[in-house]
């Protein structure tokens, strides 16, 4: 009964020892958030179109017959009825977009709007007042880390912010660094980090404000919870070795109390 006492005070001992008090602030861009009002410059944003893209391209015009020509990107039909799809493109390796009546368009590096100007200029020789419109149909961003709902965003404009995504994410976790979330950008190729500070207006005027195409943001853990996972490690072992000094004393015990008896 002893012994059994023992490991519960030693068992309690090591718990509060563990026990740490650590800040962890919850408030983004405390720099500002007490003022009454600021004004900062806009950060300069353009989603420029890269390799894989997938691109909705239209041409319209006064002659609906003959803009017709520039509007059958793809063969396919819809498995539903006999309607072709909609004219979509997928950028190559190149960079370039095989456009009908038109051929290869080089379009990567442009922005839509680009693009747009870009088609609308070639088409313009033969057609009458051509209107173009390009978007951009599989804008996806990740979010994942200590954010309530990790998940993979299909986005539906081309200005998407950190906010914006950790928004449709459900916002940080209480364990989330705020002072530390990670950018993962591919860019030429190769797969860039960046370092955010929700707790700094700088961010609003960043490069890395407005997510581009791919991006993954993960939010890292903060002090709080990585102490605590090696906390409950480290009382994990030590309650196991404990397990252990009690059960060979209680056999020790056993051993003493039955050659005592004989």
């Amino acid at each position: 009964m002893r012994l059994s006492h023992i490991a519960s005070l030693m068992l309690l001992g090591v718990t509060l020892f563990s026990c740490k008090t650590h800040r962890n602030s919850l408030t983004y861009f405390e720099d500002i958030i007490p003022v009454d009002s600021v004004v900062m410059p806009a950060g300069k944003y353009n989603l420029r179109i890269v390799p894989d893209d997938k691109l909705l391209i239209t041409v319209q015009s006064s002659t609906p017959e003959v803009a017709l020509l520039y509007n059958s990107a793809t063969p396919n039909y819809s498995s539903v009825s006999s309607v072709p799809s909609l004219p979509t493109y997928i950028v190559n390796s190149n960079g370039d977009i095989k456009f009908p009546e038109l051929g290869e368009i080089h379009v990567a590096g442009l922005t839509t709007m680009e693009i747009a100007d870009k088609i609308r200029g070639l088409v313009s020789k033969f057609i009458k007042d051509p209107r173009v419109d390009v978007q951009l149909i599989n804008f996806r961003v990740s979010v994942v880390g200590e954010v309530n709902t990790p998940r993979e965003i299909a986005v539906d404009r081309e200005r998407f912010s950190v906010i914006d995504a950790l928004a449709a994410a459900g916002d940080l976790t209480p364990y989330g660094d705020r002072e530390r979330l990670v950018l993962f950008r591919e860019t030429d190729g190769k797969l860039e980090k960046h370092t955010i500070n929700l707790n700094s207006s700088e961010i609003l005027t960043s490069p890395y404000f407005y997510l581009k195409q791919n991006d993954v943001l993960y939010v890292v853990p903060n002090n709080i919870i990585q102490d605590n996972s090696r906390v409950n490690q480290n009382n994990s072992y030590k309650l196991q070795v404990l397990s252990t000094l009690v059960g060979t004393a209680s056999v020790i015990a056993s051993l003493i109390i039955a050659l005592t008896l004989r």
